[in-house]
């Protein structure tokens, strides 16, 4: 079963969810604002990305301005990052989704297509 991190408001989580349920994905939707992805999760989407702990923030968001990430991103500890998006859900890429052996962040149809089909 598919877990997906999501916000109602967000176009490109809804855009996830009409994708998920039009291949008859089984899934849980938690809200990301409310919930945020767990250090493991989180840890694993940073190996599925390379270690690269930028593709996992929302780079566009007010939080990740208003914090001065662009500047501070690069010099911070990677726990202290990782520390960052399990206490903030507005700092994750959303949509962000979690099998037993995948997390992907954001949303990409041909990515989503052949990693989770």
């Amino acid at each position: 079963m598919l877990t997906i991190y999501a916000y109602q408001n967000c176009s490109t989580c809804r855009n996830a969810l009409k994708w998920i349920n039009s291949h008859h994905l089984e899934h849980q939707v938690i809200p990301i604002r409310e919930s945020p992805p767990t250090r493991a999760e989180i840890k694993s989407a940073l190996a599925h990305n390379g270690g690269n702990i930028r593709k996992l923030f929302n780079t566009s968001g007010a939080d990740y301005r208003a914090l001065g990430l662009k500047d501070l991103l690069p010099t911070m500890t990677e726990s202290d990052a990782i520390d960052l998006l399990t206490r903030n859900g507005n700092l994750v890429k959303r949509p962000f989704v979690v099998t037993n052996d995948l997390a992907l962040s954001g949303f990409t149809p041909s990515i989503w297509e052949e990693k989770l089909l």
